[in-house]
Parts: C-alpha cells; sequence; structure tokens
C-alpha cells in the first residue's frame, strides 16, 4: 500500500538482453580450492582449463538459500593469497609507480608469449586462488525499493565515510557499518546527510556477492531519501563479472596470449552462487558507475594505478570515456578496461610512488589519493617475499595504510586474507 510518505526508487531495464544471451560455461558445481589453479602453476605450458557446460537460471528465480557459514572460520585464514606480487616469471619489472606490474584479477593466458609482451601488458598467469565458501542469505535482490522518507533539516552535507574492497563478505560489510553508525539493527540506513562511498570490488571469493550488491542498491535509495547518499565506484572485479555474464567463454587476445572472461572470473574467485542470482538491473547498476570521483579534495579510485590517465585530462572525461567503451558490449574493448583496472602498486615505490600520485592529484585535482584494490599487507611487504617465502601471514590491519608521502590512502584491510573490512571517515585525524 503506498502512501505519502512512500517513495519507488526504480532502476530503468533499457539494455537490450541480446548482450547477456550468451552461454556462460560455468561448471556445473563450485569449484573446488586449487583444481583450477593448477593449470597455471607452469607458466610456460599454461593453458585455459576445460570448462564444462551449465545451464543458467532463469534471472528471475533467486537461489534457495545456503547455510550460512561463519566466516572466520573458512579457509582464508590461510595466508597464501592468488595476488602474489612476486609471484612473476623472469623478465618482468619490480612493481613500481608507472610499471603497475601486478593485477588483483589477472588475466589468464592460453598462449604465452616471450618476456617483451609480458612487460607491455604486465602480466602473469595467477597462481593460486581463494577457496569457495558458503553465502550469506542476508539481503535479496529486486528493481524496486520502497523507503521511508524521512526530510532532513540538517544544512549542509554530512560527514563522509569510504568502504575498502568487500569481495562478497556481507556480514562483515553489516558488523562494520553498524559500528559506523551507517545503519541500524535491521539493516537500514540511519546516517541521515551523511555521505558514502564504496571503493568497488563488491563480488568474488567472498560467500554473498549479489547480496553486497543488493545491499548498497538499496542503501543509495534509502540514504537519498534521507537527505545523505550511498555511492559506488566501479572496481575490476565488477568488470570481471560483467565480462563474464555478457561473454562466457568468447576467446579474446591479450599480450601474453588467448583468454576468457570466464576462466578469468572463476580463477579469481567467481562464486557460481552470484552469477546465478545474477539480474540484468544487477548488469545494468554496475556499467553505470563511474571510476573516479572528487570529494572534498579527495581523490576517490578503486585501483593504484595510473591508468586512469589513459582515459581523458578530468574526471568528467575518464568516466564518460569508460561507460562509452563498455556500453559498447566489445569483448576486446572490455577485456582492455579490465587489463588496466588490474593494475597495481603504482604508488608504493619510495622514489617513485609519490611522483605517480602527483601526477593523478594534478590532472584530477585534491590533495590525497583513497584507493582499494591492492591489500595493506602487500603494500606493507608482509605477505610473501622476493624468494617466494610465504611462510608468514599477514599482520592484523586495524585501520588505512597512509604512504607515498602522505599523498595515498589505501582502504583494502585484506578481508579476503583474514584482513579487516574497512569502513572509516574522512579525512584522517593523521
Amino acid at each position: 500500500m503506498r502512501t505519502e510518505t512512500l517513495r519507488d526508487f526504480r532502476v530503468p531495464v533499457t539494455e537490450p538482453a541480446a548482450p547477456y544471451a550468451v552461454s556462460t560455461g560455468l561448471p556445473a558445481e563450485a569449484p573446488v580450492y586449487g583444481e583450477y589453479p593448477a593449470y597455471y602453476e607452469d607458466a610456460a605450458q599454461a593453458v585455459v582449463p576445460p570448462q564444462p557446460g551449465y545451464a543458467p537460471q532463469p534471472p528471475a528465480a533467486p537461489a534457495p538459500p545456503v547455510p550460512h557459514h561463519d566466516p572466520r572460520q573458512d579457509p582464508r585464514q590461510d595466508p597464501r593469497h592468488e595476488e602474489h606480487p612476486h609471484g612473476r616469471p623472469q623478465g618482468l619489472p619490480h612493481p613500481g609507480a608507472h610499471a603497475d606490474a601486478h593485477a588483483d584479477s589477472e588475466p589468464v593466458p592460453a598462449t604465452p608469449q616471450g618476456p617483451e609482451e609480458d612487460d607491455l601488458d604486465g602480466y602473469t598467469p595467477t597462481f593460486r586462488d581463494l577457496p569457495v565458501i558458503g553465502r550469506s542469505p542476508l539481503g535479496g535482490p529486486g528493481d524496486t525499493v520502497q523507503v521511508q522518507y524521512v526530510p532532513q533539516d540538517t544544512a549542509g552535507p554530512g560527514p563522509l565515510y569510504v568502504v575498502g574492497d568487500v569481495h562478497g563478505y556481507l556480514d562483515e560489510l553489516v558488523t562494520e557499518l553498524r559500528a559506523q553508525g551507517l545503519i541500524d539493527a535491521e539493516n537500514r540506513w540511519s546516517a541521515g546527510n551523511a555521505r558514502l562511498w564504496f571503493l568497488g570490488d563488491f563480488t568474488d571469493r567472498g560467500p554473498d556477492g549479489i547480496g553486497v550488491i543488493d545491499l548498497v542498491m538499496r542503501l543509495s535509495a534509502e540514504a537519498a531519501a534521507a537527505g545523505g547518499y550511498c555511492k559506488a565506484l566501479m572496481g575490476n572485479h565488477e568488470l570481471l563479472l560483467i565480462g563474464a555474464k555478457r561473454f562466457g567463454d568468447t576467446p579474446v587476445v591479450s599480450g601474453a596470449g588467448t583468454a576468457t572472461f570466464q576462466a578469468a572470473w572463476l580463477l579469481n574467485g567467481g562464486q557460481r552462487t552470484d552469477m546465478e542470482r545474477l539480474q540484468d538491473v544487477h548488469i545494468q547498476w554496475m556499467s553505470r558507475l563511474d571510476a573516479a570521483v572528487l570529494e572534498e579534495g579527495h581523490l576517490l579510485l578503486h585501483s593504484d594505478t595510473t591508468a586512469y590517465l589513459d582515459y581523458g585530462d578530468s574526471i568528467e572525461d575518464v568516466n564518460d570515456t569508460i561507460h562509452e567503451l563498455l556500453n559498447r558490449g566489445d569483448v576486446d574493448i572490455t577485456w582492455d578496461l579490465f587489463r588496466k583496472f588490474t593494475k597495481r602498486f603504482a604508488f608504493r615505490d619510495e622514489e617513485t610512488g609519490p611522483q605517480a600520485v602527483r601526477e593523478l592529484l594534478d590532472t584530477y585535482g585534491g590533495s590525497r589519493v583513497v584507493h582499494g584494490h591492492s591489500p595493506i599487507p602487500y603494500l606493507l611487504g608482509e605477505v610473501g617475499t622476493e624468494d617466494g617465502d610465504e611462510s608468514r601471514g599477514p599482520e592484523a590491519v586495524d585501520g588505512p595504510h597512509v604512504y607515498a608521502d602522505g599523498l595515498a590512502i589505501a582502504m583494502d584491510g585484506g578481508v579476503t586474507m583474514a584482513g579487516k573490512l574497512l569502513v572509516v571517515r574522512l579525512p584522517l585525524s593523521d
């Protein structure tokens, strides 16, 4: 029953159905930890794993509830992580300012080329993946949200918050949002005119990526009704999921060989339950996310890379260009977007990192870059060594990492590696 105090926030479905009528080639059973990475452990003989047949469920029929698993009891306590910054073939440069050498979700080569071509793209095969775990039943799909409109008398914008990479860990996200007073016990927006930005990477690896997207979409409507806002940036895993849905196992030719979105998605933690529950409304929402935004002197990005400079000299140009390219529905163009968004570590080198940040700030404005994508333990050098020793796990992450002469703030606390999902108010008090 509709009253004057209720508003509908409907996401129009306008894109044609054709781009989504592609066989995904998903396996009938969820991938087993270690099964797919075994195909890539020898870079000299890397091949795309065979993809069993898969019949996708009708978009309108959500998957049945799956018993909830305690995320703190799952195998991700294992300190190993597929984003191993040092697991690269000889000849690749060490991660640095403009090398952006390693990818959070790396395109998977089937026919590797020589070192020179690898250097051009800066990619290596992903050596291992994180385990697939159960999903939380929290949240639900839908393209219409009814919210209670609560007029706000507060003048001016409210406090500004940012959220690091969630990667399907819905329960951890809810816990942190409640701790900051942004949602109530029923997971409804309770922060009035506060402003909340998610830095991307909502899905893959964790148990309930679609539940995370549904929550963020609903909070966006509720925050707007309360005089604030909840918005999100596009991460490389959004591009990966879009590509896996639209193009499936269609081959693409990269600088490192032939690959597919399907294989890359599975290798980088793609969850079969997420694909089954993925609807057109989710694809359209992700496709419309901006890649960069400037908020109170903070340049918000997903990836710690200078690749954004390839798309324009202003934030508006970058966002418009990326939207236009993504909407072409071309597999090679989409792969190139994904490839560039996976680059990382541009700001980590003590000598060249600050200059890389300044290049972005001089072009797009702001006094600090705030990003996700690269887990803080990797930026601190706490995971893995040059000789491949992974005997020690990450130290506890209890907050953002400020580095590059104070010009960059890293927000990925490493929730996929038993770290912390960060929800932080800006500016920092340091």
